[in-house]
């Protein structure tokens, strides 16, 4: 892969920690199970492959969402939301209830689908 197949290797952390953040912002005491589907519905249209894969792995890192009084998100949880949104589309309402609150942890909706503006 050459470097113009991908984001930088400054510009994808710097998007991923972002990312982290607004989730962390938006969902302050952890991520419901009834969001979790729209969300990565919502992420995976804004970010390459590679900053979603990156994005996850911090979420089911052993110890991550604990210290944030979450339900623990498994990598085969994730894993299954991913083939689910191959399959069929969240509901609009679902969509609407998260993007509410990534906007209000900043995620520019807004925008069109860069998150790094």
């Amino acid at each position: 892969m050459t470097s113009t197949d991908s984001p930088t290797s400054t510009e994808t952390p710097n998007v991923v920690v972002r990312v982290l953040q607004w989730l962390e912002a938006g969902y302050p005491d952890g991520i419901p199970p009834q969001d979790r589907f729209p969300l990565v519905a919502l992420l995976r249209r804004r970010l390459t492959d590679e900053q979603t894969h990156e994005i996850v792995a911090d979420l089911t890192a052993p110890g991550a969402l604990e210290t944030r009084g979450d339900d623990p998100i498994t990598a085969a949880e994730i894993e299954q939301l991913v083939a689910r949104q191959l399959h069929e589309s969240p509901s609009p309402e679902d969509v609407a209830r998260v993007s509410a609150r990534l906007a209000a942890g900043g995620w520019p909706l807004a925008d069109a689908a860069d998150p790094t503006d």
